[in-house]
């Protein structure tokens, strides 16, 4: 049972000892207190849209959020106050574990402190650490109701104001804001009335308990408050403005790029604790006289979604290596992060819906984590940036990863207990045809003798041949629906490749990898499938697609001896009621 825990997290066993004493601290308080709480008040919660009152003072009482989102050029001397990717990521995947609505109003405070931390204005800087110490959440105010993330049509408008030199009034409404009923701080994007073009972008910070901020609703029925807000001649003093012009437009988008990267661990922790139960649930279902168990799809399906989750895992951990290692030279991490958002994310639907048509009826029951588990993995492929706008990212990288490696020093497992200070100064966000990367090849090369491996590896091989021969021609290049087909074929190689070298850097068993790979080899024919019915697809395309649709090597025992891991996680946590 061991073995195959250990890959998951599981709070009976929970000792983050690779993190130092204060993280470890916090951690694992986290954790007791969520277990302290207990199921049956954990889903009343959930059920009873309750807004999250008594977990902010707890975090406030730890200074939790204080400690994890301070960064150190802001921390005034406390070690333990930094911005560390490797700590953040291990707090969303505990968040998600017990209910995303807690995961979400740390999110949003997340976003709402990167146009600060981004910012020169060291009044701001100085005011937000202050509220951080006081147990406040941020918001981030960006999306509208009539544009949505369309930045670029902001109608939060500033006009000068005559009677404060360098300030404005601002007045405009913005939505999908979470954390807007409560937030001491708000960044809200917006542009001036006397400046045309995007030297009029300016980002400032609100306050939600202002005269002149108008909270208008909730707009979803649940705990987190994603509210719409209306500024209505708000004072803008200079000491409120963040960022003005293009640097404002580059906040709002390196924002969302730190960020959107917490939607990976949220989801693997939503996974973790889905799956808990439903194994549980099926291993002990007796159906016609059988356990549920016995039958062979259920097998699959269990064992697909425990290899799915363990991928998910190995591709995330990896990625924050590539986080926190970034720098104006090496800038993978600008894959890796939408890969994180996009791949993973979708990864973790898939994973509760081979477990929801394990345990079925059993999935909507109210006493149940899964009930919520179900509806909440839904949100995290859709929130920053939905999976085709990601897609679309991802391709801008395609040919110079798949076919021009360039050297870069190998990136070493990043556990350390650092600042990540390159985030708040990643600079323009443009350039990204120029970001170069590393070989892929060689994380393949180091498991050429692991059978599904090898076998995906030439599918990754005829991908690059059909971008070198087939690639689509100037007009298919206006197709999103063709592009984004290839970009499925192009992250699952992505994918494959961190797995393998976390795989690497951990010591992870072969035989666990090869039934992960032989499940990235279906994915992969399957995709090439869905290409060659494209209407758009031309005849070479299509006879790629069917050539690069391979067969798994098969091998029963060792598919039977993954299945009796996921078999011993039955029993292995309950939460506590």
């Amino acid at each position: 049972m061991a073995e195959s825990t250990s890959l998951l997290f599981n709070p009976r066993t929970y000792d983050p000892a690779h993190f130092d004493p204060e993280t470890r601290r916090l951690l694992r308080a986290t954790v007791d207190w969520f277990e302290a709480r207990g199921k049956r008040r954990l889903i009343q919660d959930y059920r009873s849209r309750v807004w999250l009152a008594d977990f902010l003072e707890f975090a406030a009482k730890e200074e939790l959020f204080a400690t994890f989102l301070t960064p150190a050029s802001a921390a005034a001397g406390d070690g333990d106050r930094r911005w560390d990717t490797a700590r953040i990521a291990a707090l969303n995947e505990i968040f998600g574990f017990y209910g995303l609505d807690y995961w979400y109003a740390w999110q949003v405070t997340v976003l709402g402190l990167g146009p600060v931390w981004q910012s020169d204005n060291a009044d701001a800087r100085e005011r937000a650490a202050g509220l951080l110490a006081q147990g406040e959440v941020f918001a981030f105010g960006l999306s509208e109701r009539t544009h949505g993330a369309d930045i670029y049509s902001t109608d939060m408008l500033l006009e000068p104001d005559a009677d404060v030199p360098g300030g404005f009034r601002a007045t405009g409404s913005k939505y999908y804001t979470g954390n807007g009923n409560a937030a001491g701080l708000v960044s809200v994007f917006g542009r001036r009335t006397d400046v045309e073009g995007p030297d009029g972008y300016v980002f400032f910070a609100a306050d939600s308990r202002h005269p002149a901020y108008h909270l208008r609703k909730n707009v979803v029925d649940s705990s987190k408050f994603v509210s719409e807000f209306h500024l209505e001649d708000y004072p803008v003093a200079p000491a409120d403005v963040l960022h003005t012009g293009r640097a404002a437009f580059d906040a709002a988008l390196n924002t969302v790029n730190v960020g959107k990267f917490n939607l990976c661990t949220a989801s693997i922790g939503i996974c973790e604790h889905a799956m808990y139960e439903a194994v549980t649930h099926a291993t002990n279902r007796i159906l016609y006289g059988r356990p549920v168990t016995a039958f062979p799809h259920v097998r699959r399906e269990l064992t697909d979604a425990y290899v799915r989750l363990v991928g998910m895992k190995l591709f995330s951990d990896r990625a924050v290596d590539y986080f926190r290692s970034a720098g104006p030279d090496d800038r993978r991490y600008l894959l890796f992060n939408p890969m994180t958002k996009m791949k993973v994310t979708t990864e973790g639907e898939k994973v509760i819906d081979l477990m929801w048509d394990v345990i079925a009826a059993k999935g909507f029951e109210k006493d149940t984590y899964f009930a919520q588990a179900a509806v909440e993995i839904r949100g995290l492929p859709k929130l920053e940036g939905t999976v085709h706008v990601n897609l679309a990212l991802i391709l801008k990288f395609l040919r110079n990863h798949l076919l021009d490696p360039v050297d870069h020093p190998p990136v070493p497992t990043r556990l350390d207990a650092a600042d990540d200070a390159f985030l708040f100064r990643q600079g323009p966000a443009r350039g990204l045809g120029s970001v170069r990367f590393h070989d892929w090849r060689t994380a393949f090369d180091a498991y050429a003798e692991v059978p599904n491996v090898a076998r995906f590896r030439e599918q990754a091989d005829a991908l690059c041949a059909f971008v070198e021969t087939s690639a689509p021609d100037e007009e298919q290049s206006r197709d999103l629906d063709l592009l984004l087909a290839v970009g499925q074929l192009f992250a699952l190689v992505v994918h494959g490749q961190l797995i393998l070298e976390q795989a690497r850097l951990t010591g992870l068993d072969e035989e666990l990898l090869d039934e992960l790979f032989a499940v990235l080899v279906r994915d992969f024919s399957a995709h090439a499938v869905e290409l060659h019915g494209k209407d758009s697809a031309a005849e070479a395309q299509q006879e790629w697609a069917l050539g690069a649709v391979r067969r798994p090597v098969v091998d029963t025992a060792r598919s039977t001896r993954i299945w009796e891991r996921v078999e011993a996680l039955s029993g292995a946590y309950e939460m506590a009621p």
